[in-house]
C-alpha cells in the first residue's frame, strides 16, 4: 500500500471517529430538546468543534484523492462509480456515433442503464465506500411509492397470479372420539393478470449537444431519469388498469370505514391510525403511508399547546413518518386523500427493462434541422395480491390536529 493510500486510510477512520460522535451528539441533542425546549450550550459548542474538524479531514480526503485521480489509470485504483449520464457518454461505440453524427450521418445509439445502483454485487459492491460522505443525518431525498414495495424481475409483458380471495376457518377443539366428524375449513382462488406498462418521454436538441458531455448528462442524470420516475409512482398509486396503464394501488385499495373505535374530537392523525387498525383487522401489518404534500405539510406543522412543534423542529432534519411508519409525500395524490396498506405484503413491483436511453438522428427532420432526439424509457409491472391490505380514504371535515 503506497503512503497516500495508508493517508486515505487514517482520514477514513478519523472521519468515522468524528461521524460516530456527532451521531452521539445528535441523539444526546434530541433529548435535550426533548427535555428542555433547546440545546445545551456544551453540547452545541463540542457538536460545532467536531464540524470544524469533520469539514478539515473532508478537505484533506478531496486532496489526496485528486492526487489518486491522476494515478487511476496506472495505479491500480478502481474507478468511481458513474452516474447514468457518465456511464452513457463513456459507453463503447458512443464517441464514434457521436463524431459520424456531427459529420452528418443518420443512425441511432442505445445504451442499457441500470435503475438503480445497490450494494449487491451485480452492482455498486465493493465500490461503496460510505465512510468517505462524513453524513451525520438520513438522505434528505424524499420517498418514492416504489420504495415501499418489494421489486422483482420479469421477463414477460404480463404477470398471471393465484390470489385469495376467501379463508373460511372452521378449526376446532375436537375429541379423541374417531366417530366424530373434523370441521373443514375453505379456501377460495381465483386467476387474476396484470400488464407490464412502457414509460417513456424524450426531449430534442441539437447536434452539437452530442460533443457536449456535461449537457447530455445533465439531460439523462436529470430530467428525464426523475420524470420517468414521477410518471411511475403516478401509476403505480392510481393507475386505472384501463388500456395501457397499470392497475394502481389506489385504485383497488378497500375504502375506509371506522373499524367502531371512537375518537374524541379526530383528527387527520387519528384517521390514520384508524385506517392502520382496519389493516391490521384484515390480518396484515400496515408498514408505509401515503399523503399529499399538502396534508403532510399540515401534519408537520400540528403544535401542542405552548406553540412547540410536535412531529418537527424546524432547525432539525427528519425522515417523514407516523406512528413509526414512513410517509411518502407525492404530489401523485391528490389533497385530503389518503393510502395505508402493508406494502411489502400486499403488492409487488416488477421490473421488466430498466431505464433505457437511445440518441438518434432519424427522428422525423432530425437530420435536416441538425436536432437529435433523446428518448428515455422503461418497462414496469404492478401485481396487488390482497387488496384488502390497503385502505384508502380522505380526510374532507377534518384538521390536521386538534
Amino acid at each position: 500500500m503506497s503512503q497516500i493510500e495508508k493517508d486515505i486510510e487514517t482520514i477514513n477512520t478519523s472521519l468515522k471517529q468524528v461521524g460516530d460522535q456527532l451521531k452521539a451528539f445528535a441523539e444526546q441533542s434530541q433529548k435535550e430538546i426533548k427535555n428542555h425546549g433547546a440545546m445545551a450550550e456544551q453540547t452545541k459548542a463540542s457538536v460545532d468543534k467536531l464540524l470544524v474538524t469533520q469539514g478539515e479531514l473532508l478537505a484533506r480526503l478531496q486532496a489526496a484523492e485528486q492526487v489518486v485521480a491522476k494515478l487511476e489509470n496506472g495505479g491500480g485504483r478502481l474507478a468511481d462509480p458513474q452516474t447514468m449520464g457518465q456511464e452513457f457518454v463513456s459507453a463503447e461505440g458512443f464517441e464514434p456515433f457521436a463524431q459520424r453524427a456531427a459529420g452528418g450521418a443518420k443512425g441511432s445509439f442505445s445504451v442499457p442503464i441500470k435503475a438503480a445502483i445497490t450494494s449487491q454485487g451485480t452492482s455498486a459492491g465493493d465500490l461503496i465506500q460510505p465512510q468517505r460522505v462524513g453524513l451525520i443525518q438520513p438522505v434528505q431525498q424524499r420517498l418514492f411509492l416504489r420504495d415501499l414495495l418489494s421489486w422483482g424481475r420479469t421477463t414477460s409483458n404480463s404477470i398471471e397470479y393465484v390470489r385469495e380471495t376467501g379463508f373460511t376457518n372452521n378449526a376446532n377443539v375436537v375429541s379423541e372420539n374417531p366417530t366424530n366428524v373434523k370441521p373443514e375449513s375453505d379456501l377460495a382462488f381465483e386467476l387474476d393478470t396484470d400488464p407490464v406498462a412502457t414509460i417513456a418521454h424524450w426531449v430534442r436538441a441539437s447536434r452539437q449537444v452530442l460533443s457536449d458531455v456535461a449537457m447530455l448528462a445533465s439531460y439523462i442524470d436529470g430530467r428525464l431519469r426523475y420524470g420517468l420516475k414521477l410518471k411511475e409512482e403516478a401509476q403505480l398509486l392510481k393507475g386505472s388498469g384501463v388500456g395501457l396503464n397499470l392497475n394502481g394501488i389506489y385504485t383497488q385499495a378497500s375504502a375506509y370505514v371506522n373499524p367502531g373505535v371512537t375518537v374524541q374530537a379526530e383528527t387527520a392523525i387519528d384517521r390514520i391510525r384508524l385506517a392502520m387498525l382496519q389493516v391490521t383487522l384484515a390480518e396484515f401489518d400496515a408498514d408505509g403511508i401515503v399523503l399529499s404534500p399538502v396534508d403532510w405539510a399540515a401534519i408537520e406543522l400540528t403544535k401542542t399547546d405552548d406553540n412547540a412543534y410536535l412531529f418537527a423542529t424546524p432547525r432539525g432534519l427528519a425522515t417523514p413518518g407516523l406512528w413509526g411508519r414512513p410517509v411518502v409525500p407525492t404530489k401523485a395524490m391528490d389533497p385530503s386523500d389518503f393510502l395505508v396498506g402493508s406494502f411489502q405484503q400486499g403488492a409487488q413491483g416488477w421490473d421488466r427493462e430498466d431505464v433505457t436511453v437511445t440518441v438518434s438522428t432519424e427522428d422525423r427532420d432530425n437530420f435536416v434541422k441538425n436536432m437529435v432526439t433523446i428518448l428515455c424509457e422503461e418497462r414496469v409491472g404492478l401485481s396487488v395480491y390482497r387488496p384488502e391490505s390497503f385502505v384508502k380514504g380522505d380526510f374532507d371535515g377534518l384538521p390536521a390536529s386538534a
